[in-house]
C-alpha cells in the first residue's frame, strides 16, 4: 500500500476539508443553526459524496474505501452535523446485494451496533438502532433476512425515539412488531464474506471519523492552550499542559497511522485480512480518541465541564464511533481469537 495521496485525493482532502470547516459546527450554538446545517447537507450532496460507494456499473464502487474515509475524517475534524457515513454503508451493503440504493435509508443495527440486525420473520423481534441518518419523524432501514447458506435484504420502517448522546448523529431505537418487506430486483444474496467486507468498510470510516474528532479537538485545544491566561502567562507555556498536549498529538498520529489501511484493504485484500486490518485500526483509534478528548476537557479546565465548551461535542461523537461496528476492548478480543487463537482469555 502507498499511504501517500494520489494527486486527485489531496485534492479531495483539501476540498473536505474546507468545506466542512466552513459549513461545520464551531459551537454549540451552531448546532441550533438549521439554515447553516441544510447549507452542509446540501453541499455534502452536490458534491456527490454519498454516492462514493454506489455502482460503477460493473458491481465495484464508484470510489474506493480511501476516498470515503478521506471525508469521514473531515467530517470528524468540524464535527458535521449531517449524515455521511450511514448513508455511505446504506449504499455500500445495497450494491453488494445488486440493488439500487434508496435515498434515505440506513442500514439497521442490532442493539450493540456490532453488525447489521438480522430479522427472522416478517416481523422484527428485537429493537433495531439506526445511526447517522436524517433527522425525521419516520426511519427506513435496510436488514437483513437469513436466505439458505446467505442473506438478503428488507426493509423496516417506523417512528424512532430517542437521540443518544452524540449531538452531531442521530441515534434512535426502532421498537418491535414492524413489518420487514423484501427489498425487490436483489440480484445476489449476501454472503458472509460480503459482510465482512462491509464491516471493514464501516470500520475504516468510524476509524477515519476518530482521526478527524482528535485532530480538531487538539486544534480547538491548542488555541485555547495558547489564548487562555492565567497568573500572567498562557497556560500553554506550562509545562505540565505541554506535556498532556504533545502526548495527545503523538496518540493522534499514531491513530493517523492505522486508519488509511483497512480504508485501503477493504477493496483490495481478502474478507479476513480486510476485517483484521479495521480491527487494528479501531482498536487503536477508539482507546486513543477518549484519551485525546478528556485530554481536551483537562485542559480547557473548569469551562472544559460546561455545556457552553465545544469540547464535549467531540467527545460525545468520539464515544458514538468509538462504539458504533466494536469498540477497542471488542476488536483486541476479537484480535486475540483470531490471531493468537486463545478463546479463554489471555494469562
Amino acid at each position: 500500500m502507498d499511504v501517500r495521496d494520489t494527486p486527485e485525493q489531496a485534492e479531495l482532502r483539501r476540498t473536505a476539508r474546507r468545506l466542512t470547516r466552513e459549513l461545520g459546527a464551531h459551537s454549540v450554538l451552531a448546532l441550533d443553526d438549521r439554515a447553516r446545517r441544510a447549507r452542509l447537507a446540501a453541499a455534502v450532496r452536490e458534491a456527490g459524496w454519498l454516492g462514493l460507494r454506489d455502482d460503477a456499473g460493473d458491481g465495484s464502487p464508484l470510489a474506493s474505501g480511501v476516498e470515503a474515509a478521506i471525508i469521514a475524517e473531515a467530517m470528524g475534524e468540524s464535527v458535521a452535523d449531517v449524515p455521511f457515513a450511514g448513508p455511505i454503508l446504506a449504499a455500500d451493503l445495497a450494491r453488494r446485494a445488486g440493488v439500487a440504493p434508496r435515498e434515505g435509508v440506513v442500514v439497521g443495527f442490532a442493539p450493540d451496533l456490532l453488525g447489521a440486525a438480522v430479522v427472522a420473520g416478517e416481523t422484527t423481534r428485537q429493537p433495531i438502532v439506526v445511526v447517522d441518518h436524517a433527522p425525521r419523524d419516520r426511519v427506513a432501514a435496510y436488514v437483513l433476512v437469513p436466505d439458505d447458506d446467505g442473506y438478503r435484504l428488507a426493509v423496516v420502517e417506523g417512528a424512532a425515539g430517542g437521540d443518544g448522546a452524540d449531538l452531531t448523529r442521530p441515534l434512535r431505537t426502532l421498537e418491535p412488531g414492524l413489518g420487514a418487506g423484501a427489498v425487490p430486483g436483489q440480484r445476489r444474496r449476501l454472503t458472509r464474506a460480503d459482510l465482512d467486507a462491509w464491516t471493514t468498510l464501516g470500520l475504516a470510516l468510524t476509524s477515519a471519523d476518530l482521526v478527524g474528532v482528535m485532530r480538531g479537538v487538539l486544534d480547538v485545544t491548542v488555541a485555547y492552550a495558547r489564548d487562555r491566561r492565567q497568573f500572567g502567562a498562557a497556560v500553554g507555556t506550562f509545562q505540565a499542559v505541554q506535556h498532556l498536549l504533545a502526548e495527545a498529538h503523538c496518540l493522534m498520529e499514531g491513530a493517523f497511522s492505522t486508519a488509511p489501511y483497512p480504508a485501503w484493504a477493504v477493496d483490495q485484500l481478502g474478507p479476513d485480512e480486510a476485517r483484521t486490518a479495521g480491527s487494528v485500526a479501531k482498536a487503536y483509534c477508539a482507546r486513543a480518541a477518549r484519551t485525546v478528548c478528556e485530554t481536551a476537557v483537562q485542559v480547557h479546565g473548569g469551562i472544559g465541564n460546561t455545556w457552553d465548551c465545544i469540547v464535549h461535542v467531540y467527545l460525545r461523537r468520539a464515544l458514538l464511533s468509538a462504539q458504533w461496528l466494536g469498540d477497542d476492548g471488542q476488536h483486541l478480543h476479537r484480535l486475540e481469537q483470531t490471531r493468537l487463537r486463545r478463546h479463554d482469555g489471555l494469562s
